[in-house]
């Protein structure tokens, strides 16, 4: 169907078209045009201002990692466009489909370096060098077929962000447009038979297999789980890949006990991941291990030394090795007893990093199962990353290996805002937390009821910690002067609560879960109280 339209309204109508329901952002004199389509199809999608560009990209981000669907944030460019590069390299860590809408000077001037408002050089190929994909849109023509294009690249391969700008003066200009365009399909890599059979081989004569899994199995949760009840077999995760395999269920492993089991491993499965535990963390491995690797981007397997690496998509090839070892090794004896003991002595070595487990304790047993945890680069997140069980995949939303300060707030509201009706907490650090305060406001207008909890230490904790151990306490720039924040979240509008216990907090967040508002619960501590995680993060 070919239609008289501007720009904007293409680009607004090939994002409804794709499925985009809600889109993150700050209107500018740059992307009125598309503020002005918006406002036409608003029944259809759902703007949510923020107070920051920053705030806005987190946000896209949240929602793109809760949901495993595009998240979308407008900004205007120059300035615009920078302040949301963390969220943008953050969502190209964890994979997360996220779609960067932004404008661009004049289509004159782009290149010219007049000065132009908001004005920066090559602003196109500093987006290439943080997505997988980037693109100008130099017509109205050509919008429909851009955004088929971004949808088509968010949805296949490796997900990673993409980019699409449009110049200032092309958002308003009208012209005939196809709306009824389709791009080509990005074919997943197929796995051949043989070294299928080649993997099977070597992991059916196994003794102690481990699967490790990362965001790239995130598709594939039912073969995983398969896998693993045939295998018998525990399956780790770092991050990305948590819930994948319910760490109540037998097989799910928290990286503590993992790292019992992967002294005596002879073969890792590694299915979707970059295996920055075995490589990055753990480093010492058994003896004779075999590692078999299944990756769809075909950069990642060289990167690392495997006996066997399959370019293929997780779930299709998780699903024929299954096909493949079930002959031999079908009617495995279950070993549940074994691995609950291996669990239970990881406990016992969890708990003296304290306090951070007891109140990791008390969130997990009043967060329903399917409620959602965003971590924040703060004493409690690292504990977190063993000590907090998870049941579902998506539900532990990280910022992956670019574990950037403050992005916990801002992400938590895309994750609240896909999912109003179910419980998102959100802990922080009281530095993180100040990176995206101003956020307080969005969530306030919008109903976005997050629950936030703020661990104040008045410190960078790991920053004192670091310098107190490892620089004979030569301390600087560790201290941190914070508000009350209490009055600070009902200066906003907010609910707040003080809860210095694990007992306190357990009565905060029932009471912050009947409230029809977003809450913040701060919890004081003193500087350098908590116990260091990272013996279990980085065990010797």
């Amino acid at each position: 169907m070919t239609t008289m339209m501007t720009a904007a309204q293409a680009i607004v109508d090939g994002l409804i078209r794709n499925g985009v329901r809600q889109i993150f952002g700050i209107p500018g004199v740059h992307t009125y045009a598309l503020f002005e389509a918006l406002y036409e199809r608003r029944s259809e999608i759902k703007f949510i201002g923020t107070r920051h560009e920053q705030g806005a990209a987190y946000m896209a981000y949240g929602y793109a990692r809760a949901t495993g669907e595009v998240g979308v944030y407008t900004c205007v460019p120059g300035p615009g466009v920078l302040n949301t590069t963390a969220a943008l390299s953050t969502a190209y860590a964890a994979n997360a489909p996220v779609l960067c809408l932004t404008s661009e000077i004049p289509s004159y001037e782009i290149g010219q370096g007049h000065g132009i408002l908001h004005e920066i050089p090559d602003q196109l190929g500093l987006l290439k060098g943080l997505t997988k994909w980037a693109e100008l849109i130099r017509h109205p023509s050509e919008a429909p077929r851009a955004i088929a294009t971004a949808m088509e690249q968010l949805r296949s391969g490796r997900i990673r962000p993409v980019a699409l700008e449009c110049p200032w003066d092309t958002m308003g200009e009208r012209a005939l447009v196809d709306v009824d365009v389709s791009v080509p399909r990005i074919e997943a890599p197929l796995a051949s038979p043989e070294e299928i059979h080649a993997a099977a081989r070597l992991i059916g004569a196994a003794a102690n297999p481990m699967i490790m899994v990362g965001g790239g199995a995130l598709g594939a949760v039912a073969e995983v789980n398969e896998l693993a009840e045939l295998l018998q077999a525990p399956v780790a995760s770092h991050r990305s890949g948590r819930g994948i395999v319910a760490e109540d269920s037998s097989c799910g492993f928290n990286l503590a006990a993992a790292h019992e089991h992967w002294q005596r491993c002879d073969v890792l499965v590694a299915i979707g991941s970059r295996m920055e535990l075995q490589f990055v963390r753990w480093k010492k491995f058994p003896p004779n291990l075999k590692i078999v690797r299944i990756d769809i981007d075909p950069s990642e397997i060289p990167r690392r030394k495997v006996d066997i690496g399959i370019v293929a998509d997780a779930t299709a090839a998780t699903r024929a090795l299954i096909e493949a070892l079930r002959p031999a090794v079908a009617g495995r004896a279950s070993r549940a007893g074994e691995f609950a003991d291996l669990k239970s002595r990881a406990r016992r070595r969890m708990e003296g990093i304290q306090p951070q487990l007891d109140f990791l304790d008390v969130i997990r047993d009043v967060l329903p199962r399917d409620g959602f945890f965003v971590e924040e680069i703060c004493q409690v997140g690292f504990t977190a990353r063993f000590g907090f069980p998870v049941f579902r995949p998506r539900s532990y939303v990280t910022s992956g290996y670019q574990d950037n300060l403050g992005f916990g707030f801002m992400t938590a509201l895309g994750v609240k805002a896909a999912f109003p009706q179910v419980p998102v907490v959100s802990v922080n650090g009281d530095g993180g937390f100040m990176f995206g305060v101003q956020e307080l406001a969005t969530a306030v207008q919008h109903r976005i009821n997050v629950i936030a909890l703020v661990f104040n230490n008045r410190s960078f904790g790991n920053v004192l910690r670091d310098q107190t151990q490892s620089f004979g306490g030569r301390l600087i720039g560790q201290d941190l002067q914070n508000p009350d924040f209490e009055a600070l979240a009902r200066a906003f509008g907010a609910a707040a609560y003080r809860a210095d216990t694990p007992s306190a907090l357990r009565e905060a967040l029932l009471a912050a879960m009947r409230e029809d508002r977003p809450a913040v619960i701060e919890v004081r501590q003193e500087p350098g109280a908590e116990q260091s995680p990272w013996s279990i993060l980085h065990p010797t």
